[in-house]
């Protein structure tokens, strides 16, 4: 059993072209929230992650924002939140939000988001951590990435436990359900000549 006090929520900072994505920021907003989880994001005021930011903030959630200082200059900075962390890169922000959160989240996005995501699953795979990674996939927004993610396992880039780390769900009760339930694999990354 896995212990989900707070979430690292990756997302976009543009609406995209559905309702649907705004509404499933606000709903995963506002579903944490009341579970009492918390959430580190990147600390913007634009897009699903205002609409994210504005669901916990509205149910009185523990949210934490980290954006980088170029970010903060260019005004997109949520100054509504009352735990704003300005760091200095990019790098630095993926750190102090992996640091911060038991598992991680990711809603539909851009290149942005799909590299947050990555990188954390990535370090999973790796065994440096071991914490849940998980699509929102609303309104099948990452169904064109999972066919491709079971292409890569097909032609033996990419192994099926580590293709089964990544965590999919259409409900966010659901997803939270498996995060709680999660159990890491325990086997090495690489598929040497031979081997499955």
């Amino acid at each position: 059993m896995t212990e989900i006090r707070r979430l690292a929520i990756f997302c976009g900072s543009n609406p995209g072209a559905r309702p649907d994505y705004m509404e499933s920021a606000r709903s995963l907003g506002r579903l944490l929230a009341q579970r009492g989880i918390g959430i580190v994001y990147g600390g913007s005021n634009v897009g699903l992650m205002a609409a994210l930011a504005d669901a916990m903030m509205d149910e009185l959630g523990d949210i934490i924002g980290v954006i980088p200082r170029m970010l903060v200059e260019r005004e997109v900075a949520n100054r509504a939140l009352t735990d704003l962390r300005i760091v200095e890169s990019m790098h630095e922000r993926k750190a102090l939000m992996a640091e911060l959160a038991d598992g991680f989240v990711a809603l539909p996005g851009g290149i942005g988001t799909l590299e947050e995501f990555f990188e954390t699953w990535t370090w999973g795979q790796l065994g440096m951590h071991a914490k849940p990674c998980g699509l929102l996939n609303v309104a099948g927004y990452f169904d064109p990435l999972l066919e491709f993610l079971d292409h890569a396992v097909a032609e033996k880039f990419v192994r099926d436990v580590h293709r089964a780390m990544v965590v999919v769900e259409s409900d966010p009760a659901v997803l939270l359900a498996r995060f709680e339930s999660y159990d890491p694999p325990r086997i090495v990354k690489w598929i040497n000549a031979g081997t499955i």
